[in-house]
């Protein structure tokens, strides 16, 4: 068990928005009120505080905005969190971005190390040199995944043109093998996902692409207003994704073709991998801006099949098809299946559906309370998390506008909003709790990719998010803190509320880190939760492969079960609450696929 500390306040900083090539610095704490901030002297401290500044998470991205309305513009860009040393810590990469007419150089992509918690504060060291990831490129994405079963994680980063696979060498540096691995694409590719599909051992690469949009043919639109403004997704023609697989030997092979994703398609923004039908075979959920959404089924064979519009899921009740931009995938209502939770754009609201167990789902955005609370909203970066550690899954959204916001036209930045926190109240509904949730969610910015992981292992899922022409911000979780007690004033009690486990997967060959097995924790008297490995999802984002549970005010644990990529199901006994532990395939006691 890693034990880290906390005690970070909010840091004072002021963004700087990028907007049509100038930088404006803003203040926040003119242009923000506070609104619903809870008050110190009464209230107990918010779950969340921004700890980019003063842990050393120094980023400004830049969105390459010249003036011109380039598309890409507004669309970057992500973040992974992952472990490339495998020292036991979430290190942290993030996308940068620059014009696509090259008219000024791109400071590239950076990589944060984690250095753990050292006299009660987190810290990272930017080693981007030293690991040769600085990428300079038109970026949007990056996908996480050990493509060579070496122990070691790599990264796939997606771009405006070229993409680039990066091999993690293991010594702390990275290798450009892109063209030899042969899985380039020269298009505008946004999210990538890692999945083993014909479930062979190692994982292949699943890559959506947007539009063909080139700056030589840039296309003037205007808003209703009769105003410039950047050009929605139906003005240029969407383009097919990509499916490769992993032949082994650090070779890929394009089967877009034969494995039949090529037969529909839109301009695709998120993806997610799930067993949607709980066949034991890995699925995709593909969300498309402005056209129909696909849910690949997995066939068994090397094939897929497109049933979003028979599943629901394709379009909105009217028959249309909505923004979709991030995708959250996780079971929300605790009945043993995967839920989807799809970003769109404001007056459409986010969709919640919900999954039958058989891939056909509810639209369930009305009753939740998710349409009330989003409709006003365009949301990006999503994911489950239960941030409270109440065994509930819980929702964040990252949002940001793509139009200019009315109240805001003539403004140096139209198009900032506020993060949400959705709390899962049970028996379906979710409730706001932005406003109590601490100043990160009053804060105004443009925000893209979250990327979801527990970064100074203390047993509470944080949240780094991207922000489109400002800087990267590190949401640390302060709900619950070491040992159960809440708050940051609360780490000497000697009576823990809330208890949680985070369980890391291995196996000694193939799929090293168990990428796409459903974990179960089993108790007395109450449901198996069910969890995935995955780092897919959000939006252009990776997060952290480990499994979290929130166990509540209970601390026992019967059993943790693994449904191991390739069906074989064992359970382990004797694990205790409260810490990181590492399950490695071989050790459990096989079970019978009844679990499922």
């Amino acid at each position: 068990m890693i034990t880290k500390g906390r005690g970070l306040e909010a840091g004072d900083w002021r963004a700087r928005l990028r907007t049509r090539g100038a930088i404006i610095p803003i203040s926040l704490a003119v242009l923000i009120p506070l609104v619903g901030q809870p008050s110190t002297a009464s209230s107990p401290a918010p779950p969340f505080v921004d700890a980019a500044e003063e842990t050393g998470l120094r980023f400004v991205h830049d969105n390459g905005a010249t003036g011109q309305y380039y598309m890409p513009e507004l669309l970057g860009a992500g973040a992974a969190l992952f472990d490339y040393d495998n020292d036991g810590d979430l290190d942290v990469y993030l996308i940068e971005d620059a014009p696509v007419d090259d008219s000024r150089p791109n400071t590239g992509n950076r990589l944060f190390r984690n250095d753990g918690v050292e006299n009660g504060t987190l810290h990272f060291t930017d080693v981007t040199a030293r690991a040769g990831v600085g990428l300079n490129a038109h970026g949007m994405g990056v996908a996480s995944g050990d493509i060579d079963n070496d122990g070691f994680v790599d990264l796939y980063v997606t771009n405006v043109g070229s993409n680039v696979l990066y091999r993690n060498k293991g010594d702390g540096t990275f290798e450009d093998i892109t063209t030899s691995a042969r899985v380039d694409d020269p298009r505008w590719s946004t999210s990538a996902a890692f999945l083993d599909y014909d479930r062979d051992g190692d994982l292949d690469l699943f890559l959506t692409n947007y539009v063909a949009f080139t700056p030589a043919d840039n296309k003037v639109c205007m808003d209703h207003a009769g105003a410039r403004d950047h050009c929605p997704p139906g003005a240029y023609k969407p383009v097919p994704p990509r499916l490769f697989r992993n032949d082994g030997s650090l070779v890929f092979t394009d089967i877009t073709e034969s494995s039949g994703v090529a037969r529909a398609f839109g301009a695709g923004l998120g993806v997610a991998v799930g067993d949607f039908d709980l066949d034991g075979w890995p699925d995709i959920y593909v969300a498309n801006d402005a056209t129909p959404n696909q849910l690949w089924i997995n066939r068994h064979d090397g094939t897929f099949e497109d049933r979003g519009l028979l599943s629901g899921t394709a379009f909105n009740a009217l028959g249309r098809p909505e923004g979709s931009m991030g995708i959250a995938l996780g079971d929300a209502d605790g009945d043993r299946d995967e839920d989807l939770f799809v970003t769109n754009i404001m007056s459409e609201s986010h969709v919640l559906y919900l999954n039958d167990g058989h891939a056909n789902f509810d639209d369930a955005r009305g009753p939740s309370g998710v349409a009330a609370a989003t409709a006003s909203m365009t949301g990006f970066g999503t994911n489950w998390l239960d941030y409270d550690n109440d065994g509930r899954l819980d929702l964040f959204i990252a949002n940001g506008a793509v139009n200019i916001i009315e109240r805001l036209r003539g403004q140096a930045a139209p198009y900032v909003q506020t993060c949400q926190l959705l709390h899962n109240e049970g028996h379906g509904r979710f409730r706001d709790v932005s406003a109590e949730s601490g100043p990160p969610f009053a804060r105004l910015g443009v925000a893209r990719g979250a990327a979801f992981g527990d970064l100074d292992n203390d047993g509470d899922i944080d949240i780094v998010v991207t922000q489109n022409a400002g800087p990267v911000r590190l949401l640390l979780n302060q709900a619950v803190a070491p040992g159960g007690a809440r708050g940051p004033s609360a780490r000497t009690s000697a009576a823990p509320s809330v208890h949680w486990l985070e369980v890391t997967l291995r196996a000694p060959r193939g799929n090293r880190f168990g990428i796409g097995a459903r974990v179960g924790m089993e108790r007395a008297a109450t449901p198996t939760l069910w969890r995935r490995a995955r780092t897919d999802g959000s939006y252009l984002s990776a997060s952290d492969s480990r499994v979290h549970f929130g166990l509540g005010a209970e601390a026992h644990i019967d059993a943790v079960i693994v449904e191991w990529p390739d069906g074989l199901v064992e359970s382990f006994t004797g694990v205790l609450p409260d810490r990181v532990v590492t399950l490695n395939r071989g050790e459990g006691r096989p079970r019978g696929a009844g679990a499922r």
